[in-house]
């Protein structure tokens, strides 16, 4: 399948399309990833962009980044399908339980979703998991696992070079991020109406995992970057991917990058969807410090954790919302 690709020609247009303000005066960086496939002195660059961006805002865009357009146009065609069906369809999936492997719900559990309706489950490795998704609409387990397996290769690009930019080794845990957790949320959001009072879909917060890769079509995801205190809209460039960090990357890198906060708002034009793909470690592994990132003038600041860890932590987090990373900081007052 051919892969998305974005003309060099297309950068003006690119930045054109990117929120400005006298507040925000920096627009959220763009990432040509076609760069790191070139010579070294470019892959370097490369590099430096893509650490630059994690350390100063916390979150970009890619471009030429390899996920086929039409696996993204399959993945937003399968989950428009699932979001159509009838309850009967959906509410087989219905649960409380937040440990099962496929999710539906359409109220607030989580302490966080306000007006939205969501479809989780975990994909990575696909054989493992494709069982327990939906059987309708038929075509979803072809569509949206096509779209799953180029979405995992590409965090393992991104993972290499994020960690690159910290100054780890090339191929960094790469065994432990390829049979990592991959966990998909699939988001359906209303129309805003002023009937509804409050705009907001999906309450501020960070995602518990290293990165979090974002499809969407139309404007509603709202990013907090670390060089700035005020809401900033993130663009719906067309072939573009969102990508932010997570809590884990944050604790790996001991705390020389921080994990993004962000919101989802309702679009005043349209009903929107967008789907997420959270990328960690396995369910029970644990995440620390990198050894290499720490040492007497920087001792570790957070204490290990899992993403089970994350799942025992949300019960006792609803409605009273604190970000998990924070559970995670060692006091050392």
């Amino acid at each position: 399948m051919p892969a998305c690709f974005l003309p060099a020609s297309m950068a003006s247009q690119v930045q054109r399309m990117l929120p400005s303000s006298s507040s925000s005066p920096r627009p959220l960086p763009v990432i040509n990833l076609a760069r790191l496939g070139k010579d070294p002195a470019t892959r370097t660059l490369a590099i430096q962009d893509i650490a630059r961006a994690c350390r100063e805002q916390g979150c970009f865009q890619v471009v030429n980044h390899g996920v086929s357009k039409s696996a993204m146009a399959g993945a937003f065609e399968a989950a428009s399908e699932f979001f159509q069906l009838s309850p009967e369809h959906k509410e087989l999936f219905a649960s409380t339980d937040i440990g099962r492997p496929v999710r539906y719900d359409t109220s607030s559990r989580d302490g966080i979703s306000k007006a939205r309706s969501f479809l989780k489950h975990y994909a990575n490795p696909l054989e493992d998991w494709v069982e327990y998704w939906p059987l309708h609409p038929p075509s979803y387990r072809k569509k949206m696992g096509e779209y799953a397996v180029e979405i995992q290769r590409l965090s393992m690009q991104l993972m290499d070079a994020i960690l690159q930019g910290l100054g780890l080794r090339p191929l960094y845990m790469q065994e432990k991020l390829e049979k990592g957790m991959q966990f998909m949320a699939l988001n359906s959001y209303p129309q805003f109406s002023s009937h509804r009072g409050d705009k907001v879909g999906l309450a501020a917060h960070s995602d518990y995992g290293f990165l979090t890769i974002l499809l969407q079509r139309s404007p509603g995801l709202e990013v907090m970057p670390h060089d700035r205190d005020t809401w900033t809209a993130v663009p719906a460039i067309p072939g573009a991917l969102h990508v932010h960090i997570g809590d884990h990357l944050e604790v790996l890198s001991n705390g020389r990058l921080k994990s993004l906060v962000h919101r989802a708002i309702l679009n005043p034009d349209e009903a929107r969807i967008s789907i997420a793909s959270i990328h960690g470690l396995s369910k029970d592994e644990k995440v620390c410090c990198a050894e290499e990132l720490v040492d007497e003038v920087n001792p570790a600041m957070y204490r290990e954790s899992s993403f089970q860890d994350f799942l025992d932590f949300l019960p006792s987090n609803i409605n009273n919302y604190k970000r998990f990373v924070e559970s995670l900081k060692i006091d050392r007052a």
